[in-house]
């Protein structure tokens, strides 16, 4: 039997000191396409940051494709693209630089690249929609761009565990549909996605499974919601018995190089 890729325990991740996460149970299974969703200060981001080691459990069990967190290595097995592509001063870099940068997970340090390696990038600069741009340098892209480009160094890896935080943030109707596409080709060949999200747009046929999170807590686990329905769940819960009269549709789609996300 294959070993799930993500299983946590009774997870809690505190901030100083602060409980933010605490008590959540989640299983995602091989292929699976699970987002996140709840409003600002539900600890989407927070919990993705625990399942990633970017921030430890204070308390809680979590498994890695069958292997104990603590005593994980493979590395290369997991992408992550974090919630904002903001550009920071340093050397400027190419298009092509950056996603090769991603294959570091996958070959030893100033080794040349290889052939595998070299195929690896390309398919993932292919998969994203930016062969046509990679002697641009990145300061020269629009938001929507850099986003896909941290996607392409996170896919150069080949990871079979893709980790997304707010992919769709501050990100243009044009490039939300493109990272569906996208995210279209991984699931067809099997990638696991856990993607937080606030607004899901084009990319909610995708989505298998969803997780609502409210104060830290799992309030919701199971079959995809759209925004409104998300919404409507967390009206149900404080009592809102006019939440299920809206009706439940996609949201409007709204008009990110390692920042992490604001939200906590």
């Amino acid at each position: 039997m294959t070993a799930e890729p993500v299983h946590l325990v009774d997870g809690a991740v505190s901030i100083d000191g602060r409980p933010v996460v605490r008590g959540v149970d989640l299983v995602v299974g091989v292929g699976d396409f699970v987002t996140i969703m709840g409003p600002n200060g539900s600890g989407k981001s927070t919990l993705m940051r625990g399942l990633t080691g970017l921030l430890p459990l204070a308390h809680g069990t979590l498994h890695l494709f069958g292997t104990e967190f603590s005593s994980f290595s493979e590395w290369f097995r997991i992408g992550y693209v974090p919630q904002h592509a903001a550009m920071s001063g340093g050397v400027p870099a190419t298009v092509r630089e950056v996603v090769t940068a991603g294959r570091l997970t996958r070959r030893r340090l100033l080794r040349p690249l290889s052939r595998t390696d070299k195929d690896a990038i390309d398919d993932a600069l292919g998969v994203v929609g930016l062969s046509g741009l990679v002697n641009r340098s990145v300061y020269h892209l629009s938001g929507g761009q850099r986003q896909r480009v941290l996607i392409a160094r996170a896919l150069a890896g080949q990871p079979d565990l893709l980790f997304l935080d707010e992919p769709t943030a501050g990100v243009d109707l044009p490039n939300q549909i493109n990272l569906a596409d996208t995210l279209a080709t991984l699931k067809a060949r099997g990638t696991t996605i856990v993607m937080v999200a606030h607004e899901l747009g084009p990319i909610a046929p995708l989505v298998d499974r969803a997780v609502v999170l409210r104060d830290g807590r799992v309030n919701y686990d199971g079959p995809a919601l759209s925004q409104d329905q998300a919404h409507a769940h967390l009206d149900r819960i404080v009592g809102d018995v006019h939440a299920y009269e809206r009706p439940f549709q996609i949201p409007p789609v709204a008009s990110p190089l390692d920042t992490l996300g604001d939200d906590a």
